[in-house]
Formats: structure tokens, C-alpha cells, sequence
């Protein structure tokens, strides 16, 4: 399956685009990867993603260990098209705070890629899979965030949400009709 452009928009110099489809399949400088604090990559987005580019990006994630909720880490890519996989911890449902610590998240893959240097990076409906953040809620969030870091002014030339199902793909193509 290929990856297919739903929707894509401007905001100064950065491109946004809506993606449906396999998120390790991306060939951008980064994929960032739904995690948890423990960087145990077992289920979800994160199992798909070491599976795909191999073992690798978990051993460099016991490597780093724990990451806070709202926090990014980075670590290569392994064998995926991406060069490097931004490890961001949204919250679980019902832990309190959900919406700044997901906005937190989505920020802090950001600047992450800023940091070093990426000009495309590519994210998934951060915490509204197994974590059960609600997925409208979750997409206005995410879109919000991203809006607001490249109003600060960014160096990434282009940020792909990026996700599998049909369902989550239409509602972040919705929710982006009504912010922009």
C-alpha cells in the first residue's frame, strides 16, 4: 500500500500534510513513534516501527530508558527509509492534564527534529490508539500544536501526519479544514 496525500496546507515556510497510510514506510528524515516512558516498543505504531526498521532502535532505546510524559527522545532509524525515529510520550486517558501533556509531546518531537537539523518529519495520532486519548480531541490537539511551533518559527520544511486507518485519516482531514 502506498502512502496517499489526503490534504496538505502552508504556514510560512513549512508545508503540512495529511497522509493516509503506513507511517514506517515515510521516507522523510524522521518518523516520530507513539511511545511510552519506557521506550518498550511492543504494540501499536512503535511495535510496527521496530519490526520494520529492526532491533536496533530498541536496544539505543533501553539505551536511553525512561523518557517523561509530554517528552521526545531520538534514536536512528535502523532500516526504515527514515534516518531517525522521535520517540514522543503522549498521556494515557484519564491520567490528568491529557491535552497540555500531549501538546507537550507533540512540541517537544519538534524541536527534537529543529535540534538536529531535519527538514521533514512525519507523526502519527499520538496517543488516541491503545493510550485511548479521544481521536477528535487528539487530532485538534496535535494540529493545534504543530500550527502554534511553526508560528514560532521553525526550521522543518514539511510535517506529515501520517496515519494507517481510515478512520483517524478522516478525521485529522476534517479537523484541518476547520483550524487552517
Amino acid at each position: 500500500m502506498s502512502n496517499s496525500l489526503l490534504y496538505s496546507f502552508k504556514i510560512k515556510e513549512t508545508s503540512v500534510e495529511i497522509i493516509k497510510g503506513d507511517i514506517t514506510e515515510e521516507d522523510v528524515d524522521a518518523i516520530v513513534n507513539a511511545a511510552n516512558s519506557y521506550l518498550k516498543h511492543g504494540g501499536g505504531v512503535a511495535g510496527a516501527i521496530v519490526r520494520k526498521g529492526g532491533e536496533v532502535i530498541q536496544k539505543e532505546s533501553d539505551k536511553i530508558g525512561f523518557v517523561p510524559v509530554g517528552s521526545a527522545a531520538i534514536t536512528s532509524g535502523g532500516k526504515l527509509k527514515a534516518k531517525y525515529v522521535i520517540h514522543a510520550v503522549g498521556p494515557v486517558w484519564g491520567e490528568g492534564d491529557e491535552d497540555q501533556k500531549l501538546r507537550s509531546a507533540v512540541i517537544s518531537a519538534l524541536k527534537l527534529a529543529d535540534k538536529h537539523n531535519l527538514k521533514s518529519v512525519s507523526l502519527p495520532a499520538i496517543s488516541t490508539g491503545i493510550f485511548g486519548f479521544p481521536k477528535e480531541r487528539g487530532a485538534e490537539v496535535i494540529l493545534k500544536a504543530i500550527l502554534d511551533y511553526i508560528e514560532q518559527g521553525t526550521k522543518i520544511e514539511k510535517i506529515r501526519i501520517c496515519n494507517i486507518d481510515e478512520l483517524t485519516s478522516k478525521i485529522f482531514l476534517e479537523k484541518a479544514k476547520t483550524i487552517i
